[in-house]
């Protein structure tokens, strides 16, 4: 049962997905650690607007998503601060396209571990704490990526796979102490990193903007819609909540039909 206040930490959520799921839950009531990179001042505004308009507490640590010891060190921060940690939202991700034996290898190396590995650490630490209390919620952003592959994409796929697979793993480790464990499947986003990329891509293949948008982002999407990170916001309230507490080792497509086809 959801009485007390809850505490989450959502990993990359200085902006874009993460922000709109870190909004989510504090609107929902729930204390918040944010992560990330970006502007100091900028990520102080937005820690101070969700703690001053939800009346949550609202923290932010500078973890790199990389390194072990940085994510352990954040764990310990959000134990110190909440006293126990009841929501993991593992969202931190980075990209890079480029054919397999074109691919650099320091880039590889760098998706796994931001991608993949940090969900493993972040999830680790924060399992004993939820078994000890009989209650906790660890969602996965992966991507409809995690289920379908495209070119150019091998490590982003490889990940998002493998996301999926230890999603499951876990989920099935926890079944019985009361700790559900998903993963949600975006399709295309329009997060601030994508709208980057629409000018660059219209130029590089001399088309419209909107022609981006439709034939390229959103080709594989038969709704032709980008999904909205206030859809993906209230997807992982909907996990937090008793309605979904027999859902677990699922993953859940928020994408457009694209995986339907």
């Amino acid at each position: 049962m959801m009485t007390q206040r809850k505490n989450a930490i959502v990993t990359g959520s200085t902006s874009g997905i993460g922000l709109g799921i870190a909004t989510a839950l504090a609107k929902k009531g729930m204390n918040v650690m944010l992560n990330g990179f970006g502007d100091t001042l900028v990520i102080e505004q937005i820690r101070k607007n969700l703690s001053d308009t939800y009346g949550v507490e609202v923290v932010y640590s500078a973890a790199d998503m990389s390194c072990p010891q940085a994510i352990a060190t954040m764990m310990e921060e959000a134990l110190d601060t909440f006293g126990q940690i009841d929501v993991v939202v593992n969202n931190a991700g980075i990209q890079h396209v480029a054919p397999v034996d074109e691919f650099p290898t320091e880039k590889w190396d760098a998706i796994m571990s931001i991608n993949l590995s940090s969900a493993f650490h972040t999830t680790k630490l924060a399992l004993p704490g939820m078994k000890a209390q009989g209650w906790g919620r660890i969602i996965n952003l992966a991507s409809a990526h995690g289920l379908v592959a495209s070119p150019y994409k091998s490590a982003y796929v490889a990940a998002k796979h493998g996301l999926v697979g230890f999603t499951k793993t876990v989920a099935l480790e926890a079944a019985e102490q009361g700790i559900t464990v998903n993963a949600i499947c975006p399709g295309y986003v329009l997060t601030p990193l994508v709208e980057k990329q629409i000018p660059d891509t219209a130029q590089a293949r001399g088309i419209t903007e909107d022609e981006v948008k439709r034939d390229v982002l959103l080709k594989a999407q038969p709704t032709k819609k980008f999904v909205t990170v206030e859809q993906l916001g209230e997807m992982v309230v909907f996990l937090c909540g008793d309605a979904a507490a027999s859902m677990t080792g699922a993953a859940l497509p928020v994408d457009g039909g694209w995986t339907a086809q």
